[in-house]
């Protein structure tokens, strides 16, 4: 039992579902820290969970993935909550989170690729439109981002070309 910890220390709590990775304990005011880097993926996969049984570990597991940054967790209506898409910037990346899923949640995954290489960061507005291209799928990032996704280049050109009052802003590896 502890009754008194100082900044700096590190306190074991029991039960504390309620705190995701990140999270500070504090008395008066809440501390507020720098947001985390994200980085602009380049790879995307739809996971799903190989046992339907195991529904609830799987859910668990990717959110955790998300939180903690080794993958961007994407979502839409279109795919349901079933089959998220991973977010990645690099094929490895993907290898950790099967690992990961497997052998720390007991939740195995099953991953399958999509063609998507860009993603480009878009408003709410225009997702009904872009969502109407072919080759463009919008899903939303875990922090409410909306990220267009692209085959390659030429398709967000022709996008631009098409649509200049659409937003495609280009993601770069900065703050969330």
């Amino acid at each position: 039992m502890v009754d008194v910890a100082f900044p700096g220390d590190i306190v074991g709590l029991v039960n504390a579902t309620a705190l995701t990775v990140g999270d500070t304990l504090h008395q008066d005011e809440p501390v507020q820290y720098p947001t985390i880097p994200s980085f602009a993926p380049e790879h995307f996969a739809v996971a799903t969970a190989v046992d339907s049984g195991r529904y609830k570990q799987f859910r668990r597991g990717i959110e955790q993935l998300d939180q903690e940054g080794v993958v961007q967790l994407l979502r839409s209506e279109a795919r349901g909550e079933h089959a998220p898409v991973l977010a990645a910037v690099g094929p490895m990346q993907f290898e950790v989170v099967s690992q990961r899923m497997a052998g720390e949640l007991k939740a195995p995954i099953r991953l399958e690729r999509l063609g998507y290489t860009l993603a480009r960061r878009t408003r709410a507005a225009d997702v009904d439109a872009l969502n109407a291209m072919r080759q463009v799928e919008v899903l939303q990032r875990s922090d409410g981002t909306h990220l267009a996704l692209f085959p390659d280049r030429w398709r967000i050109n022709g996008v631009t070309r098409e649509r200049p009052d659409i937003m495609l802003e280009p993601l770069v590896a900065g703050a969330v």
